[in-house]
């Protein structure tokens, strides 16, 4: 039987501190593999240890939030770079990076956090592997678009779109570039979204939970990496079409992107 994947979600996060093993556990019912993302170099290194206790289910993204990246100098983060380039085997992408408006609203601050995106591509290219994109704005989809021309400009291949809201044109945009969006579990609560499972392929699509945030619930509830089947759902709704064949198409997707190829029930 084919299972799920969250290709986004946080499992190093406080909110976990307390059954982080037990959500993990409850989580392997459902999923066949999730990815969590360390969004500066402590939580990194979380990730790393946390993924090595579960070996072949949770694996790693590594990145630096564009919300971290004003509190860090130019060292630390290339510090941080080295340390990612050391742990090049244990991880299957750069991410998450890119651009928040929504946070860094500073001219001079936003400046700096698209040099470090650059630099950030730059490393993933080195490293050649995929990357995942935070970039929120403050209306319509200013961010999404800097990232686009971004990637695009610095001839970066393998790219997902997380947990993206911007409009459907915007992601068909996204996708005959050859990049892939990916929708969170609040799908559910967006009319945007379900338009965006419409019309894109599902070989341009991926699923997450971007847990614990984005509940398909409510906002303030927290959010578990096994909620990712009401994306999957979703998009079979919008599509007319079977969980399965989505199930299929995310898991073919997920190999050909990340470079995983996961083990057979």
């Amino acid at each position: 039987m084919v299972k799920i994947i969250d290709i986004h979600c946080h499992l190093t996060f406080d909110e976990y501190d307390s059954d982080r093993e037990q959500v993990i556990e409850d989580s392997r019912q459902v999923l066949k593999a999730v990815v969590t993302s360390g969004v500066e170099p402590e939580d990194g290194k979380d990730a790393l240890e946390l993924a090595e206790l579960h070996r072949d289910f949770v694996f790693v993204s590594l990145g630096l939030h564009p919300i971290h990246v004003v509190d860090m100098t130019d060292h630390e983060i290339g510090d941080y770079q080295e340390f990612i380039s050391t742990n090049r085997r244990n991880i299957v992408s750069i991410g998450e990076i890119g651009l928040d408006y929504h946070w860094v609203r500073d001219p001079l601050k936003i400046k700096r956090t698209k040099e470090i995106f650059v630099e950030f591509l730059e490393l993933a290219k080195e490293l050649d592997l995929p990357v995942v994109l935070h970039l929120r704005g403050t209306t319509g989809g200013e961010a999404i678009e800097a990232g686009l021309k971004l990637v695009s400009d610095n001839d970066i291949r393998k790219v997902v779109f997380h947990c993206f809201t911007g409009k459907p044109q915007l992601a068909e945009l996204i996708c005959k570039e050859g990049y892939y969006v990916s929708l969170p579990a609040s799908i559910v609560r967006s009319k945007t979204m379900k338009k965006v499972a419409k019309r894109i392929p599902l070989s341009y699509l991926f699923t997450e939970t971007d847990a614990p945030y984005l509940s398909p619930d409510n906002e303030e509830k927290r959010n578990v990496p096994q909620n990712v089947k009401v994306v999957y759902e979703e998009i079979a709704r919008q599509k007319k079409s079977d969980v399965k064949t989505v199930e299929e198409a995310i898991e073919g997707n997920f190999g050909r992107v990340f470079g995983v190829e996961l083990k057979s029930d």
